[in-house]
């Protein structure tokens, strides 16, 4: 089955998601999340399988530069 993983960079590790299932990992580079991510995947799946799991659908949207964000107390 394939999965999709989201991953960014939090100062000086990547964090890897998978986007279906909603497991999180890290590592200190790209490939290593990702492995990471695949072996926590596997691991949650052994103990929480799954019958289906549809992809998610990923797009982009832009916030204007001169959007202003409420303060919070």
């Amino acid at each position: 089955m394939t999965y999709t993983a989201i991953i960014h960079k939090e100062d000086e590790w990547y964090v890897a998601e998978c986007a279906n299932i909603g497991t999180v990992s890290q590592g200190k580079t790209i490939e290593e999340a990702l492995a990471n991510l695949k072996e926590a995947t596997e691991l949650y799946l052994e103990e929480f399988p799954v019958e289906q799991c549809n992809a998610p659908f990923l797009t982009t949207f832009d916030i204007p530069s001169a959007a202003k964000f409420p303060a919070y107390a």
